[in-house]
């Protein structure tokens, strides 16, 4: 008899709460779409380094994991009180018929089992077709080769989403069977019944507590903003999280108490159709949806910035490929090093490669009898000089205390990179970007990295000279030009003087480069090239001389895919649980409203209430339960990936609207998609039968 009973109180759950089923079985399919990509992976035909790279990601995806289980179980748990209370009456029924409380809690158990096990299988099931999917999606991210695509069922994935869900739903039946041994009779059958009552009536204190918390709130957001170079180690960033979680909490606790207040100084709003019913039902379950709906802005307001900062850092990462690393490869070694032997010592060269430094690049090459230019079509060579007497406190003129004032954290003790006017050209012109001209008395500082490029154009504006090799130069633009030299995937150059040749004293060569494009264009030769360069560290005579370091336009690429596939699996991974989660949680809460309102529609319907008014009514109340954390998690948000761009400026934010407009679509879909089945469902409940 329990068994039929659970099956029927299954089948008119499923009909009632179609968002709750909807959710698990939607988590266990994207819990196991993540996990199952490290065997979709493994059978992609990429590179050594592009392997280790998914290895890596793989690895962080089972750490997030963990904390995914975390997240999936209170909603499961958050969403399950919300299934109990709608059941009181039920309840209440059973133990007035005589049913003992082991009885209900044995139903309980069997329905949640039974609940589990569908989930479990459907979730699989759509996670298992997802996945083929995803699976396409990462061998092109990567690049693979998909002749050798296959359909790929993943056991660890499948095992690890089973063990997962099962102590969930194990969580789960304790606290069922601990809510019915703890209720009493009379509770479950008045429960519908009550409102919670509204502890902060006060309308003065309500004001000043709102005040108080945004200004808390305004300060936080300016130490992210504006007080962002302050911010040295992770309790200085903890500060102003504190203050906005708990200014957010305070915030919805007032705007709670007076929204009642300022709608009845409105009366013509508030006396407006059935805006007065609407209110009073929104403020009838003010204590639960005070901590609730700060919960759900917070974890919309991770999903927004997550979803923003890791679309933006792959996109611009992925478009600034082909601007940084234009040509096929690059190779420096270090010059000179015996004239800072302590220095080079300190850094862990030995004694035989600091004697032996001063080679360029093609002769490093040639003492490991390798031909490097024998495998290029065209290339420039080039020198960095450096010198102690322009350092970056020389180029900071008057402005050097303003600046270390503000910027406390920077080297000034660095020696600036020197290049050669007619050097940077040759560079430029194999680069296919901007060349300059100087005249015998000018210099010019080329920067890309938005940050020294703020702060060097503040001392550039006062017109600072410099004082090289025993001639006075002044700058020729008073900020600093776009330009680079070592290819990246990445805005990284901090900057580089450029003075004219005649200015240069050769005994300063610090760095030698070489720089050119491949006489070979297939990827499997100039990867056969590659591993025979890094094969070169095996030689023995590496002990002996400094192998040049590489930087080639494969190698960047396969880093830049490989990292940004890692930020993008992790981000939406998070984003999208958080997402449903924040989505769910609302979506439950107010189909249980309306299952206990019921009553209330009924009598509306009595008195003679249009039914389109009531539809009205009951839209605009779900409407304000989905809203209002949203809006302040955008206010948030703002703030919050303007702290993200300075976090990840390195990377460029070319595609910041791009990809605030896809996270924006991304929210709209699934967050008004739950608002929308929660409005349908909750009008069925409260139709009349």
């Amino acid at each position: 008899m329990l068994c039929k009973l659970s099956l029927k109180n299954i089948k008119k759950s499923i009909k009632d709460y179609t968002i709750y089923f909807f959710t698990l079985i939607l988590g266990v399919a994207i819990f196991y779409v993540f996990n199952a990509l490290e065997s979709q992976t493994i059978l992609m035909n990429v590179s050594s380094s592009t392997q280790e790279l998914i290895k890596l990601m793989m690895t962080m995806l089972s750490g997030v994991s963990v904390f995914i289980s975390f997240i999936l179980g209170f909603l499961i748990i958050y969403a399950n009180r919300f299934l109990m209370k709608r059941r009181n009456k039920e309840f209440g029924i059973y133990l007035t018929l005589g049913m003992s409380k082991r009885k209900i809690s044995m139903i309980l158990f069997v329905e949640t089992l039974l609940i589990g096990i569908i989930s479990l299988v459907v979730g699989l099931g759509l996670g298992i077709i997802l996945s083929q999917f995803m699976s396409l999606i990462v061998a092109n991210m990567f690049e693979a080769n998909l002749t050798k695509f296959s359909f790929v069922f993943s056991q660890s994935a499948c095992l690890k989403t089973i063990i997962y869900f099962s102590i969930m739903y194990l969580i789960v039946m304790i606290f069922n069977t601990f809510s019915v041994n703890k209720c009493k009779l009379i509770d479950l059958l008045q429960n519908a019944k009550k409102s919670e009552t509204v502890k902060l009536k006060n309308t003065f204190l309500c004001i000043i507590i709102f005040i108080i918390s945004a200004v808390i709130l305004g300060i936080a957001y300016r130490i992210v903003t504006v007080k962002f170079n302050s911010l040295q180690e992770a309790k200085d960033i903890l500060k102003p999280i504190i203050m906005g979680a708990v200014s957010t909490f305070f915030i919805f606790w007032s705007l709670s108490g007076l929204i009642i207040k300022i709608a009845k100084s409105r009366k013509k709003f508030y006396y407006k159709e059935l805006n007065s019913f609407t209110l009073r039902q929104f403020s009838s379950k003010i204590n639960t949806t005070v901590f609730s709906t700060t919960i759900i802005c917070l974890m919309l307001f991770i999903t927004i910035c997550l979803l923003a900062a890791c679309l933006t850092m792959k996109n611009s990462m992925n478009a600034n490929i082909k601007k940084l690393a234009p040509a096929d490869a690059q190779f420096s070694t270090l010059v000179n090093m015996d004239k800072n032997y302590d220095s080079f010592r300190a850094y862990g060269f030995n004694d035989a490669q600091i004697k032996n430094s001063n080679y360029t690049v093609k002769e490093k090459f040639a003492l490991f009898d390798f031909d490097i230019l024998s495998h290029f079509k065209e290339y420039v060579e080039i020198n960095i000089y450096t010198t102690p007497e322009l350092t970056f406190n020389h180029t900071l003129g008057s402005k050097l205390e303003a600046i270390r004032t503000k910027y406390p954290f920077l080297d000034y003790d660095d020696s600036e990179a020197i290049v050669k006017i007619s050097d940077y050209n040759k560079v430029a012109r194999l680069y296919g970007i901007k060349e300059y001209s100087l005249d015998e008395d000018e210099y010019i500082i080329l920067a890309d990295f938005k940050s020294m490029v703020n702060v060097r154009n503040e001392a550039l504006q006062s017109g600072v000279i410099i004082n090289l090799f025993g001639h006075t130069l002044k700058p020729k633009f008073r900020t600093c030009q776009d330009g680079f030299i070592e290819m990246s995937s990445q805005h990284i150059n901090t900057g580089l003087i450029l003075v004219p040749d005649s200015v240069v004293d050769e005994d300063y060569v610090y760095e030698n480069h070489l720089i050119g494009n491949y006489n070979i264009s297939k990827k499997e030769k100039i990867m056969s090239l590659e591993n025979k360069i890094n094969k070169l560290d095996d030689n023995p005579k590496s002990d002996e001389y400094l192998l040049p370091s590489g930087s080639t336009k494969l190698s960047i690429k396969e880093a830049t895919v490989g990292l940004s596939a890692m930020v993008t699996f992790i981000g939406l991974y998070i984003g999208i649980i958080f997402l449903i989660s924040s989505a769910a949680i609302i979506g439950l809460k107010e189909l249980s409203e309306s299952s206990d309102n019921k009553e209330r529609f009924i009598i509306l319907r009595k008195i003679g209430t249009d039914e389109k008014v009531i539809n009205k009514a009951l839209f605009r109340q779900i409407g304000i339960s989905f809203l209002l954390p949203l809006l302040l998690a955008g206010i948030h948000s703002i703030f919050g990936i303007m702290f993200a761009i300075k976090i990840l400026e390195v990377f460029g934010n070319e595609e910041l609207a791009i990809s605030i407009i896809m996270s924006a679509i991304f929210i709209v879909l699934i967050y008004g998609g739950y608002f929308l089945i929660t409005y349908y469902s909750s009008k069925n409940i409260i139709k009349e039968r």
